[in-house]
């Protein structure tokens, strides 16, 4: 398991054979029984299959070419909807529609998503996890009809690999890990932890594409930018107010 979880990289490119009913269902088995909040199970899975409905759902993550080339496309989403819908026929008072239930739900959603993505690595499918899920949640909650209560968190694409890329470079273990409490960096420090990621041909590459003079400068001024942070931010909170929390 170990050596599984150190081999795991992106995929982004699958062949056209697909994902068996039973195998997908082990796998969203395997997902649901991740920790979570209380045993409320505060997430749902939406499972996109057809044709068209991926390519609804391009847009929404930028038209990135594995989204439609998938045979599956998972989305996370935080679902408070339900536990609400329980509470309310029992004649109990929910109130699962602020700012702590949603990082929880949030925690529940990725937890369920890291199960299912060992699990599919384990029967040696691909995967990848697309961050734009939240950037246009708007889109993805009117494709995939989810109502007040439901946030979409994250997405997976599933399928068997068509590509074996190299592994993706990590920062060393001391730049992550702190025993006891958090021991803060010197520049110095700083400067040698990000040395190795800084020296990578890619980056060197990255910089000298996009006029820079640093790696983190290709994150700050390309990558995510300020303006484009305060645009999604003020998105995101104006959904999750029409989604029901109160913010």
């Amino acid at each position: 398991m170990i050596h599984q979880l150190n081999q795991h990289r992106s995929i982004r490119k699958y062949t056209n054979q697909p994902i068996g009913k039973d195998l997908l269902e082990s796998i969203l088995e395997a997902g649901i029984r991740a920790s979570n909040t209380g045993n409320m199970q505060m997430y749902a899975v939406i499972v996109t299959e057809d044709e068209k409905q991926k390519e609804a759902l391009s847009p929404a993550h930028f038209n990135q070419p594995m989204v439609k080339n998938a045979p599956v496309v998972l989305t996370l989403c935080a679902d408070f909807r339900r536990v609400h819908q329980w509470c309310k026929i029992n004649n109990a008072d929910a109130s699962y529609d602020d700012l702590l239930w949603l990082i929880n739900g949030t925690i529940d959603s990725m937890l369920v998503a890291q199960n299912i993505s060992v699990a599919a690595e384990s029967k040696g499918l691909g995967l990848c996890y697309l961050g734009t899920t939240i950037y246009n949640a708007p889109q993805i909650i009117e494709t995939l009809q989810l109502p007040k209560g439901v946030i979409p968190i994250t997405t997976i694409t599933l399928g068997w690999p068509d590509a074996n890329p190299p592994l993706t470079n990590r920062l060393p273990m001391n730049a992550v890990v702190h025993y006891e409490k958090y021991q803060d960096f010197s520049d110095a420090d700083i400067q040698s932890l990000y040395k190795e990621k800084e020296e990578l041909e890619e980056s060197i590459k990255f910089v000298k594409e996009n006029n820079k003079d640093n790696l983190a400068q290709v994150y700050t001024d390309v990558r995510y930018k300020r303006a484009d942070n305060a645009h999604f931010t003020k998105v995101l909170k104006e959904t999750l107010i029409a989604q029901g929390f109160k913010l």
